[in-house]
């Protein structure tokens, strides 16, 4: 086993998930994640914690999706596991991106929906969702296998204290606002000119921890849930979706909802995310990427959306981390990221003042207002 693995795993269990001795932990594994899998097992294993394991696979789910006559019921038993559990692990890395590609939209809503009450059984857990750098997700990252590998343990295994400090400077900046803007104008795509109201809602310090409320390793993000957005965003970064390429999205909102969209590929995917339920036309979440160890795009949300110079919008669910006590964000079944590239001809303002031009920010080197 690579020692990197084991290091992966202490950071996954110790800072990330925060697991003590007699938690329920639930650990579900990817195809490709077997040594990920030893390495948490072992780490689990050595603090006393109690664990389960799933085997998470998207063939497998394909062949379930594509078999069923589509009449979707949660199974209890899951349900009942995730209403136990203390945390969730899940470590990812799969053999075929596209694997599902195939499943009928309709089939794919009609599960969603129907598992919405274990979904968020499962997330009512200290979850957190990693990946382990495999054969198939350096292909589709087009990079070679020991430098996928070089690139996926540089973002795990960041400085995350250094990080968060950094990162809670945005935060700051977001809880105090009203409205952020989004203007990008390059001469090679449409415009994006998208203004969304964050008053009285709550940015997450994504620190790559439970204790900030993050649950993605590698994270490196500050997020927040927008509402009653208004005008238009191009998002030029390439990204599978559901098994399916897309790129070159636009969507135009209208008193917060997707009233026009388009896609130079793959517009049957966005069409299938929007026609989920009513709340898949609305956003549930502004993401600023700030993770600078993210240096190039590799087709996995995991990575991309953290990546620094980028800013990403999330059709469907928002987050309670990002509500006041007693409110209601965006309910939806899905939650579906799509990112932007602001490293030129951009900038990002909260009430009317840029905070970044061209991917840098007020605080580093370089800024210009």
């Amino acid at each position: 086993m690579d020692e990197r693995a084991r290091e992966h795993a202490d950071v996954l269990v110790g800072w990330s998930a925060r697991i003590e001795p007699g938690d329920d932990v639930v650990v579900d594994v990817a195809e490709g994640a077997h040594d990920l899998a030893v390495a948490v097992a072992e780490r689990l294993g050595g603090i006393g914690a109690n664990l389960t394991v799933t085997y998470g696979s998207d063939e497998v789910t394909r062949a379930y999706l594509c078999a069923h006559d589509g009449a979707f019921e949660a199974s209890e038993g899951e349900l009942a596991l995730f209403e136990n559990a203390d945390a969730y692990l899940r470590l990812g890395g799969g053999r075929n991106a596209a694997a599902t590609a195939d499943v009928d939209a309709g089939a794919r809503a009609t599960y969603r929906r129907a598992h919405s009450e274990i979904r968020e059984a499962r997330m009512d857990t200290d979850w957190v969702s990693t990946v382990h750098p495999t054969r198939s997700l350096a292909q589709q990252a087009g990079m070679a296998y020991e430098e996928y590998q070089e690139f996926v343990y540089d973002a795990v295994l960041s400085d995350w204290e250094t990080l968060a400090e950094e990162m809670a400077r945005v935060k700051t900046r977001l809880d105090g606002g009203d409205t952020v803007r989004i203007v990008k104008e390059r001469d090679d795509q449409p415009r994006t000119d998208l203004t969304m109201s964050i008053a009285g809602r709550i940015a997450v310090n994504s620190a790559a921890s439970v204790a900030y409320d993050s649950h993605n390793l590698p994270s490196g993000e500050v997020f927040t849930a927008p509402y009653d957005t208004g005008g238009e965003v191009f998002f030029d970064v390439p990204m599978t979706i559901n098994g399916r390429r897309v790129r070159g999205v636009r969507l135009v909102f209208e008193d917060g909802e997707v009233v026009e969209f388009d896609a130079e590929q793959g517009q049957d995917a966005i069409e299938a995310v929007l026609d989920t339920d009513p709340g898949a036309r609305r956003l549930g979440e502004l993401g600023i990427g700030m993770n600078r160890s993210i240096d190039r795009f590799t087709d996995n949300i995991l990575f991309d959306e953290k990546m620094g110079d980028t800013v990403h919008l999330a059709l469907g669910r928002a987050y309670d981390s990002n509500l006041p006590a007693g409110e209601s964000g965006n309910e939806s079944a899905v939650h579906v990221d799509l990112i932007s590239d602001l490293s030129e001809a951009s900038r990002l303002e909260i009430d009317g003042e840029t905070i970044q031009r061209n991917g840098t920010f007020w605080f580093e080197d370089g800024f210009e207002a």
